[in-house]
């Protein structure tokens, strides 16, 4: 069974829709369809602490987040984009998932070694790619694996306010972004699952 988990950054807490969490629901639907096990998590309906460490104490959200990161084969993060940026609770994350950075396994491999990282992204104006290869970036840093075309994304028209869950319809290069997304990253989990990277 793969395990999946999606981590949705936007700065709105629920029940307030939001278009990060409706593309990340797509994202989670299609790998559904593949038989994957998903949850999806708001972080803004959590508190999680601003530091680098696994846990900072009393009130702090992040060592339950954490243990779902863990028990996952295929991590999501979801974001808007705000200012070209991924959104700050996003940034938070992967600071939080830094604390772990230098933990290894008892093979030597990074604790994220064999999860596969997946992004999306959504903004009402072009960044996607930028905010992507930042994200990219940090996963690949903490040792998570990316399939080809690990990210999804919508972004509008330049100086207009249309949001992507007010959309009558979802693109056709959007869906078929989304789906083949879900299909490279189940078939690398499960190669992952099956033959682990070698020992550090």
């Amino acid at each position: 069974m793969i395990r999946a988990v999606a981590l949705v950054c936007t700065l709105t807490p629920s029940p307030a829709p939001s278009s990060t969490h409706h593309l990340a629901g797509q994202v989670m639907a299609e790998l559904a369809d593949l038989g994957v096990q998903g949850e999806t998590i708001r972080v803004a309906d959590h508190h999680i602490r601003s530091g680098i460490a696994r846990d900072l104490g009393e009130g702090d959200d992040w060592p339950r987040l954490w243990e779902k990161v863990m028990a996952a084969d295929i991590v999501l993060l979801a974001t808007p984009i705000w200012l070209g940026h991924p959104a700050s609770l996003c940034q938070l994350v992967l600071e939080r998932l830094n604390a772990d950075i230098s933990e290894t396994d008892e093979e030597g491999r990074q604790l994220p070694y064999g999860k596969v990282g997946l992004v999306a992204v959504v903004g009402n104006e072009d960044g996607a790619h930028k905010v992507s290869a930042d994200l990219f970036q940090g996963l690949n840093d903490l040792g998570f694996s990316l399939p080809p075309g690990a990210v999804t994304y919508w972004v509008g028209e330049a100086q207009q306010g249309t949001d992507y869950q007010d959309l009558d319809k979802t693109p056709e290069a959007v869906a078929a972004t989304t789906k083949t997304l879900a299909a490279n990253a189940v078939h690398l989990a499960t190669l992952l699952q099956s033959t682990p990277y070698p020992p550090s």
